[in-house]
């Protein structure tokens, strides 16, 4: 039967389910005659460990006599609450997951809780290697992990502790990777990591991202697109901001973990960055990139957290010019310091969600409100769907007839509040296409 696989999380998750399914392959997964459930978990949230626990369930239930292996970060910081489960039958660190000797060894059934884990100590790691995937299943843009791990300490993750210090890919491991996705049809790439601006402080030379940017775009020509994961603004380097202002095959879109708008709360965070920095860095890569469009990790509710201080995250959306919001209510997480300061009350965290999501709703239909009328290039996806340059959502009204991974030049005449809506512009076809 063929593996199965859930992924709660990032991107970097979602490539490296990509690798545990082949690693898991190559250990005859595949071939066992009840199947196997890989389940890459998630530990940002209670949240995300509550789903992932409820999906481990539902897929014993439809999957009653299959292997499940549970891994990520929510199994790395905490194995045990995994290995109790009666539903699951082995538990993989974050680094036994990306290792196919891994899935040979299996515990008795019947076996205690300790005998199903295989988790090592994630801080001893001092390498990422490079695990050469050449398609990610059910996308048409690829992801290409270049980093691991974090070495900063904010008060409320708990995720170096599932990931270990920070690690990078050399440069010409990443380079022969994406030749190869380039080679196998994909036109669209994505570099991902945990903290991908740390990228190359732990390489000779302790070069900056920009140069790794820089030499993706230079080998690999054949890439069309190119993005970045979730980014520090304050460590982007001269070079990357140079690639962010006059290199059109890296696309104008940014994705910004600032957490919040409040300086208090954001040295209570220990975040790197200032108020003021976010802003400036927003409005400087805006005067050399006009068509850039950012996004932005936001917390609501961490604690001390006053109604001043999160309007001051409301007004820093504004101030920002920020479209897509990625909303965090405070989750406190055991064994950050976090969890220890005085706690906001669950509802009037949740309330500041609903606003902060409410003020994301109004200006992602601002920005796809100025979009109506213009040209763009999309990436189709599966349905209809595709992605502009900025990454906006387009549901193509025509679009069924094209192949995913093509792209498709379009007229936008309007939006459902969440994707923009488009026509196919058959009078572009042959020209080059218009910016958007």
């Amino acid at each position: 039967m063929p593996i199965e696989t859930l992924t709660f999380g990032c991107r970097l998750n979602a490539y490296e389910t990509e690798v545990m399914k082949r690693r898991a392959e190559e250990a005859g997964l595949g071939a066992l005659e009840d199947g196997a459930v890989l389940v890459n978990t998630c530990a940002v949230t209670g949240e995300a460990v509550r789903q992932a626990r409820q999906a481990i369930r539902r897929a014993r239930r439809e999957n009653p006599d299959a292997r499940i292996i549970v891994s990520g970060c929510a199994a790395q910081t905490d194995p045990e609450a995994f290995a109790v489960m009666d539903e699951v039958d082995l538990v993989l660190g974050n680094e036994e997951k990306l290792a196919s000797h891994s899935y040979r060894q299996w515990p008795d059934f019947g076996a205690n809780q300790f005998e199903k884990v295989r988790v090592n100590d994630i801080m001893s790691i001092r390498e990422t290697a490079s695990h050469m995937v050449q398609s990610v299943e059910g996308h048409t843009r690829a992801f290409v992990q270049v980093q691991n791990g974090c070495d900063h300490r904010c008060t409320f993750c708990i995720i170096p502790f599932g990931r270990g210090n920070s690690r990078s890919v050399p440069t010409g491991e990443v380079v022969e990777q994406i030749r190869e996705l380039a080679a196998n049809g994909y036109r669209e790439v994505v570099l991902t990591g945990v903290d991908t601006t740390s990228w190359g402080a732990d390489l000779p030379g302790q070069p900056k991202l920009g140069y790794l940017v820089e030499a993706v775009l230079k080998h690999v020509p054949e890439i069309e697109r190119l993005r970045l994961s979730s980014i520090d603004s304050i460590e982007v380097d001269p070079v990357l901001m140079e690639i962010i202002a006059s290199e059109q095959r890296f696309m104008p879109h940014l994705h910004l973990s600032l957490q919040h708008g409040d300086n208090l709360i954001l040295k209570r965070m220990k975040r790197r960055h200032s108020r003021e920095e976010a802003i400036e860095f927003c409005q400087r890569a805006r005067a050399v990139r006009p068509d850039i469009v950012f996004g932005a990790d936001l917390m609501a509710g961490f604690p001390t957290e006053t109604e001043e201080h999160f309007e001051q995250t409301l007004d820093l959306v504004d101030r920002c010019g920020l479209t897509f919001l990625h909303v965090f209510p405070f989750s406190p997480r055991a064994g950050t310091p976090a969890a220890l300061m005085p706690q906001l009350d669950r509802g009037l965290i949740n309330q500041r969600a609903r606003r902060l999501r409410a003020k994301g709703k109004a200006v992602l239909r601002k920005h796809l409100e100025s979009m109506h009328g213009k040209g763009a290039d999309v990436l189709m996806e599966k349905g209809g769907i595709g992605r502009t340059r900025q990454f906006t959502g387009v549901r193509v009204s025509d679009g069924l007839e094209v192949a995913a991974g093509s792209f498709v030049q379009v007229v936008i005449d309007g939006h459902d509040g969440k994707f923009l809506t488009a026509r196919r512009d058959r009078d572009a076809c042959g020209k080059p296409a218009r910016a958007a």
